[in-house]
């Protein structure tokens, strides 16, 4: 198994917990509780992390956010020399400015106009700078930031970060890996880390609960118990093909019992639904990014999800005059949708530590490359082999810029990973350090992934 490229199906999603339900349903047993279902109160909570990517889809103008330039110095006067064109006068939206968050930030801790509620975190915010994708073409940026490994021509090699993130904290979810919207891959790690692919909350919502035909209420017990018996003779109990497919059952009925359903119903007139909508701001739409964020909180704070993948912003290829009218507000959309995630999960207390969940997330914002520094003839802009990313929450040293673009065509430059600084001895940063440095603050130290290349400690807390 390569690539989803289409939504995980129902059979196939009971196919995989079939194969891969085993020990962690077995000690489960009959469990009719979510909670008791992701074993959560056995976990070392020391151990505990969640995971978030969101992709903002078509390729991001930095200059509108994460890596801004000031237009009173990058001027008209000086564009020929500098390469860099920040034309925020172009953008359909009088008064734009930088925006610095606050006077406690660092220096280089400064947004282009369109960051909107993002920068609200910058306490917990890291932004990576001068980035190199090494590619303008949509498919490889993107692949190459899922799997940290650059694709054979358009086609991905290797895992998706986020099945070897959730391979790493293997027991507790019923669907480690959630994608919602985005492309996810995996030939080389066990399939219940593989991602389950839905394009919304409804998909997902249709994907948990009970399939007609039902069986009738007074015969299902009775069934039930006719297999446990089963299992429990000797023969059954001496296959590990048996005993998984026993266990995979229980668990399965745990989740029904549960109803993990209902908290993806975000079409229910209830109280908590109706809080919900109005945290996230949106009605019927629930493929929006603020209905994916909102399925993202849902899915990590139930324990139904370790790792969960989201398409934040969509449309930003923008080559034309649409960049003036509609790229800042898609990029901000999704900015505000990250922001709204991370209040929730910051406001929601993590087990009895004294955290809270945003301790123990990670959100990473990236796309797969950033437009060019310069407006082209037909009022757009194009394809650049530059990039940025953010990182947000859990171990992420907040309040840090790592990295910079250059001042002349904002291309990458190296680093000292150990510091972030540019460094003329250090190395030019790539979608592969940072996947690397989310599995060594894992627990992966070794290089499995086969990424080759070294973390970055500038970008984690000591």
């Amino acid at each position: 198994m390569t690539q989803h490229a289409k939504g995980t199906g129902r059979r196939e999603f009971l196919g995989r917990m079939l194969l891969a339900g085993g020990a962690a349903a077995l000690g489960a047993g009959g469990l009719g509780t979510l909670a008791r279902l992701a074993s959560a109160g056995d976990r070392p909570a020391t151990n505990e992390r969640f995971y978030v990517f969101a992709y903002f889809s078509g390729g991001w103008d930095v200059l509108l956010g994460l890596d801004p330039r000031d237009p009173a110095v990058f001027d008209a006067d000086n564009v020929s020399a500098t390469r860099i064109q920040p034309a925020y006068e172009l953008q359909r939206a009088p008064g734009l400015a930088l925006v610095r968050p606050s006077e406690s930030a660092v220096p280089e801790m400064v947004f282009g106009p369109y960051i909107g509620e993002l920068a609200a975190h910058w306490e917990r915010l890291a932004v990576i700078r001068g980035m190199s994708m090494d590619t303008l073409t949509h498919e490889v940026g993107r692949r190459r930031f899922l799997t940290g490994r650059p694709p054979s021509g358009l086609l991905a090699r290797g895992a998706s970060g986020s099945a070897w993130l959730a391979a790493q904290f293997p027991e507790g979810a019923l669907v480690p890996n959630l994608s919602v919207g985005v492309e996810s891959f995996n030939p080389d790690l066990p399939v219940e880390v593989s991602a389950v692919r839905v394009s919304n909350a409804a998909d997902l919502v249709a994907l948990l609960r009970r399939a007609d035909p039902t069986l009738d209420p007074a015969l299902d017990p009775l069934v039930s118990m006719r297999l446990a018996e089963e299992a429990a003779c000797a023969r059954s109990y001496g296959s590990p093909t048996l005993r998984a497919a026993e266990s995979s059952r229980l668990r399965l009925r745990a989740v029904l019992e549960a109803d993990v359903q209902s908290l993806f119903n975000f079409g229910a007139a209830t109280p908590e639904m109706d809080a919900l909508r109005a945290r996230y701001g949106f009605t019927t739409d629930f493929g929006s990014p603020e209905a994916q964020a909102a399925l993202a909180a849902q899915a990590i704070s139930s324990g139904v999800s370790r790792v969960v993948t989201l398409q934040a912003s969509s449309g930003l290829d923008t080559h034309f005059e649409d960049w003036q009218t509609d790229h800042g507000a898609r990029q901000r959309r999704g900015f505000d949708a990250v922001a709204k995630l991370a209040t929730h999960l910051a406001e929601l207390p993590y087990k009895d530590t004294g955290e809270s969940l945003l301790d123990r997330t990670t959100i990473v914002g990236f796309s797969e490359f950033m437009r060019t520094p310069l407006v082209n003839a037909r009022g757009g802009r194009d394809h650049w082999l530059t990039n940025s990313c953010f990182a947000l929450g859990g171990r992420v040293r907040g309040n840090s810029v790592i990295g910079a673009s250059s001042d002349v065509g904002m291309s990458p430059q190296a680093v000292d990973l150990a510091t972030g600084r540019v460094s003329e001895g250090g190395e030019v940063i790539r979608p592969e350090h940072i996947l690397r440095t989310l599995l060594v603050d894992a627990g992966l130290t070794d290089d499995g992934a086969d990424l080759r290349v070294p973390p970055i400690p500038a970008l984690l807390r000591a």
